[in-house]
């Protein structure tokens, strides 16, 4: 089961019926899709996903995930799931656009950097980030993710592939 997590500011706190609202509004807002790098889907389709979490991933340990909580109020969501793109486990976040620029981005990644190490015994970990995705790019540099590579998709969106070890001490 998908663990409580803290770091110095937030809760990670796996998802209750009661979030519903707050998943859908975040993952259907067009300034965070536009930088993951993904299309804005169906209302319908958004609430079918947070269903298939609580019903699917959940009770079979599919993968982590959470809602990200800041005294009290929904600031976003957080991953950490094997990734398709290599032999590994990517960390995805996203925040509520009014969180942007609070240094929370980058509590959430050491936060799931320190689970991954210490709870999953993961050497490495992914992330995906879009070319154009300046801000989270430069958190990724000062966290010490280092690129691999770069995907094209078939629009020619170009996303930064990075990869960061848990086993060298975090950068400040």
């Amino acid at each position: 089961m998908t663990p409580i997590l803290r770091t110095e500011h937030l809760e990670f706190l796996p998802y209750r019926p009661q979030d519903e609202d707050h998943f859908v509004d975040l993952l259907r807002n067009e300034e965070v899709c536009r930088w993951m790098g993904q299309e804005r889907a169906p209302e319908q389709d958004i609430r079918a996903l947070f269903r298939a979490i609580r019903t699917d991933v959940y009770p079979t340990n599919l993968f982590d995930v959470w809602g990200l909580w800041l005294d009290g109020a929904y600031v976003g969501h957080a991953e950490l799931k094997k990734t398709g793109n290599v032999d590994g486990h990517e960390l995805i976040t996203a925040l509520v656009p009014e969180y942007w620029g609070r240094g929370l981005g980058t509590e959430v990644a050491r936060g799931l950097l320190r689970y991954a190490a210490e709870e999953l015994g993961l050497k490495e970990v992914y992330g995906m980030v879009g070319a154009e995705n300046t801000a989270s790019l430069a958190a990724c540099r000062r966290l010490g993710f280092r690129h691999v590579r770069d995907v094209v998709d078939d629009d020619g969106a170009v996303t930064r592939m990075l990869v960061i070890s848990t086993t060298e001490p975090p950068v400040d």
